[in-house]
């Protein structure tokens, strides 16, 4: 067998059904914001950046630069091992703490991506907990089905977002299992948020434990910003709270805020932590910046919330479909990989404007959309040349209308 050839004829059957992965090299520039520079073959232009994570611009904060740079220069870039050789520094320990107290838990511990965060917290507690069972919404991240994958937990997957159906599978489950249900405050994909409050219940009318990733929400909701669960009031019901610095925040990396004992459990066994070695006291530095920045001021907050209001109406008042209006997240419902790469491109291309195309098997098959996210740096101006945009390219490939 030729396995090389192989593997060559997979790439072009995923080229043939449209959904090969292309990546654009950007250098970014923290007075430029939203915008960028791209690097292409036919040379280095500006263009505005429609599909950022970066939701608050946090990334370009001077307050967050500075906790940066300061630290580096302070005590250099790697921390040379693991957490528990020689990888602890006290910057890890105040940004820990910081978190155990903003979410009101008795411990935090950080990770290197939010990825790892939910695979070794979730890996861990279903190879420590005798016969758990785990109840999984069916669109929740990457890192958390691998997460329960490695955990080799009995697993129970419940329909989007459908509490009948959760509440079904919790009672069909002996009784006397441990349980988790697990979930995501905010779907990145969809731009939906859960309903939390009802989810809390019926897991403790379960006797279940619960695992919220807050990842898209940290930073933007909440009086104090730590998320959706802290807005609704269900910080404190909820076991173990995980979230990520690469969002909301502007950094990188991710964490967890739990009872002491799921802390220690996860520090003691979960694989992926102890032989990672342990984030840069630097981006450790900015992170806690980051974090002291949205408990302290919304300013941030409340630019993004009016863009997003300026967007989402301008899009309704143009008939555009979006998937969901819930959220700061606004997925544009294109439904088929070609044209949905094609009005990529389009934009791109006539108006210098990137947003991501967002194909099968990141969406199922039949809802391929443009996930647009706005930024707090984005103006009214930038919303209307935006919207105006869509709307030529849109009418330019004959793509449907909403009504």
């Amino acid at each position: 067998m030729d396995v090389l050839a192989l593997l060559a004829e997979e790439i072009e059957e995923v080229r043939a059904q449209g959904r090969y992965r292309t990546y654009l090299d950007l250098e970014r520039d923290a007075e430029l914001a939203p915008r960028a520079r791209l690097h292409a073959p036919e040379g280095v232009r500006e263009i505005s950046v429609w599909c950022s994570n970066d939701y608050l611009a946090l990334s370009h904060h001077p307050a967050v630069i500075e906790a940066v740079a300061d630290t580096v220069r302070a005590v250099g870039l790697g921390t040379g091992g693991a957490r528990s050789i020689s990888g602890t520094s006290v910057h890890h320990r105040w940004l820990e703490a910081e978190l155990a107290d903003w979410y009101g838990k008795e411990a935090a511990l950080l990770f290197s991506t939010g990825f790892t965060a939910n695979d070794a917290t979730l890996s861990a507690l279903g190879q420590r907990i005798p016969g758990l069972v785990v109840f999984s919404d069916e669109l929740n991240h990457a890192s958390i089905i691998q997460g329960v994958r490695h955990s080799r937990a009995a697993k129970r997957i419940f329909r989007h977002n459908d509490t009948a159906h959760l509440r079904q599978l919790l009672a069909e489950t002996d009784p006397d299992a441990p349980k988790l249900v697990v979930f995501e405050s905010l779907y990145s994909m969809e731009g939906d948020f859960a309903p939390l409050a009802e989810i809390v219940e019926i897991a403790e009318e379960a006797g279940a434990l619960t695992y919220l990733d807050e990842v898209h929400a940290v930073g933007i909701y909440g009086e104090q910003a730590s998320g959706r669960a802290e807005e609704l009031g269900l910080r404190e019901r909820i076991t173990v709270i995980q979230g990520g610095f690469g969002k909301g925040l502007g950094g990188a990396g991710g964490y967890i805020a739990a009872p002491r004992a799921v802390v220690d459990l996860v520090r003691s066994f979960a694989v992926p932590f102890v032989f990672s070695t342990s984030a840069p006291a630097a981006l450790v530095a900015g992170a806690l910046a980051g974090v002291r920045r949205v408990r302290e001021d919304d300013r941030e907050r409340r630019l993004l919330a009016e863009r997003c209001a300026e967007l989402k109406a301008a899009l309704a008042d143009r008939r555009i479909p979006v998937v969901s209006r819930d959220s700061h997240i606004v997925p544009v419902l294109v439904g088929d990989p070609h044209r949905n790469k094609r009005l990529s491109a389009l934009l791109l291309e006539e108006h210098d404007i990137y947003v991501q195309p967002v194909n099968a098997p990141t969406v199922p098959a039949g809802t391929e959309r443009l996930r647009v996210t706005p930024t707090s740096r984005h103006t009214a101006k930038d919303v209307e040349t935006f919207v105006e945009a869509l709307d030529t390219s849109w009418t330019a490939l004959g793509l449907p209308r909403e009504g």
